[in-house]
């Protein structure tokens, strides 16, 4: 699952870093650490130029919002529903199926939360003596400290209530791709905590290696079982995870300090 991540970094580093050819200025969003279902997000994709006499597609960096709508909806409500599509069906799934052919793109992050909940607060839980228990988020990111490539689809949604010349006729909506959580050990695992990253959560966002971004945002690639070779899951010990403070779990919470690493988790016991 991905339902939070922080992406901080500046937008003329992601063009750099993923040979963006063109974005628009008056798109830049704030650094986010505590980013959350319906924001707008960056993502790299790859498409023409929209009224451009070059019709050959353009790498683009550009502003989605973060819960995918599907073309067909009625309306836009179901979005912050379909933020995530697991790797193992998104090729069938009707939500998903055709932007998995033809509309693709990465989701640059630093990297994911994701809550544990303590061994305390699950005792309480099942006696009866605690209906909502805390939990400990982590925060996951890769090792080396390179960008976490989240592979992504993108839609476009027409409100058909706006004139056409309205700003916010269309929409462009995404969703984060995500794959079973690696079972192998972690590239650095906290003092006292999860080994690997399934024994946070079963799931995790599907992170794009260096050497498949090409092929996954080029849109001439359509061939499905082609398609789902590049959801292979990366070589496993890339990943640290490390307890961070509570205070992540409130939206409205914004700042580099949720990234900060706890000596030890707030929530009693974990594991």
């Amino acid at each position: 699952m991905c339902g939070r991540y922080a992406a901080s970094r500046r937008p003329e580093d992601l063009t750099g870093l993923f040979g963006v050819e063109k974005w628009e200025p008056a798109e830049a969003l704030e650094p986010d650490y505590n980013v959350a279902p319906t924001k707008e997000v960056y993502a790299v994709l790859e498409r023409p130029v929209k009224d451009a006499d070059d019709q050959r597609p353009v790498r683009q960096l550009r502003a989605l919002k973060w819960g995918l709508v599907p073309s067909w909806a009625k309306s836009p409500e179901g979005g912050a529903r379909m933020i995530n599509a697991r790797a193992e069906t998104v090729h069938e799934k009707p939500s998903f199926r055709r932007p998995f052919v033809s509309r693709r793109c990465i989701l640059p992050a630093d990297g994911y939360y994701e809550w544990v909940t303590g061994a305390d607060e699950r005792q309480l839980e099942e006696k009866g003596k605690k209906k909502r228990p805390r939990k400990q988020p982590y925060f996951v990111t890769p090792a080396d400290g390179s960008v976490f490539a989240m592979a992504g689809l993108y839609e476009f949604w027409r409100d058909r209530t706006l004139p056409d010349d309205h700003p916010q006729a269309w929409w462009v909506t995404c969703s984060v791709i995500t794959t079973e959580a690696e079972t192998t050990p972690l590239a650095v695992a906290p003092a006292e905590g999860p080994g690997a990253l399934s024994d946070i959560h079963p799931r995790m966002p599907l992170m794009l290696t260096p050497d498949r971004w090409d092929a996954w945002l080029d849109p001439s690639h359509t061939d499905v079982e082609e398609l789902r070779a590049l959801l292979a899951p990366p070589p496993g010990g890339l990943m640290r995870a490390y307890p961070v403070a509570t205070t992540v779990s409130n939206v409205r919470n914004n700042g580099p300090e949720l990234l900060e690493e706890l000596t030890a988790p707030e929530v009693g016991t974990l594991f």
